[in-house]
């Protein structure tokens, strides 16, 4: 595959990113919190506590951190399982009544679903990127780190790419320690119930 055409398909990854994870998601949301559509409102808030893993890659591809190739994919995998892992919000959803909002939520958790999928498999090859140095400040690696660079020109001109890394760094470690309490104390509590008993 030549450098152009990896790096237009890396341009148009970020660009679909922007459309199913921020855009679409916040609308939702919105439009469930005016409906007052408790099970979708109680879902998106969870997507968006597990997509947070999305904006601290990009904080550590900004910093250059090798590790941000595993955090990409971990993400992309984590998303599709937060939407639909949880028994009583799936069976909430499917009884209500046929509406705009239940069509638009549906059809963009299928779509986010079949995007992260294919991201996930997509970023496979990737995955060389994080395990060497060498590998790392190749082209076929470097061609990611550019939307992540023009995200910090746009909103963080001022700040150096290490405090952004190191800000990553510290975000991926809170990420982490929360995810090992949810699976290894929470989830033996509540299993694939959303609502804590």
């Amino acid at each position: 595959m030549s450098q152009e055409l990896l790096r237009s398909l890396v341009w148009m990854d970020y660009r679909l990113a922007v459309l199913f994870t921020v855009l679409l998601p916040l609308v939702l949301l919105i439009w469930a919190f005016v409906q007052k559509a408790d099970a979708m409102q109680r879902l998106l808030i969870i997507y968006w506590r597990v997509s947070s893993l999305l904006a601290i890659t990009v904080y550590l591809m900004i910093g250059s951190l090798p590790v941000s190739f595993v955090s990409g994919l971990l993400a992309r995998i984590l998303i599709p399982v937060s939407l639909w892992f949880w028994v009583d919000l799936n069976e909430e959803i499917a009884d209500q009544s046929s509406s705009p909002l239940k069509w638009a939520f549906t059809s963009w958790r299928w779509a986010i679903s079949v995007y992260c999928g294919l991201g996930a498999l997509a970023s496979i090859p990737f995955l060389q990127c994080a395990v060497s140095q060498e590998t790392f400040a190749t082209p076929f690696c470097q061609v990611w780190l550019d939307p992540p660079f023009g995200y910090k020109s746009f909103f963080h001109a001022a700040s150096k790419p290490e405090f952004l890394g190191f800000l990553g760094i510290t975000a991926l470690v809170i990420y982490v320690l929360y995810l090992g309490y949810f699976v290894l104390i929470r989830l033996g509590k509540q299993g694939r119930s959303a609502t804590e008993q």
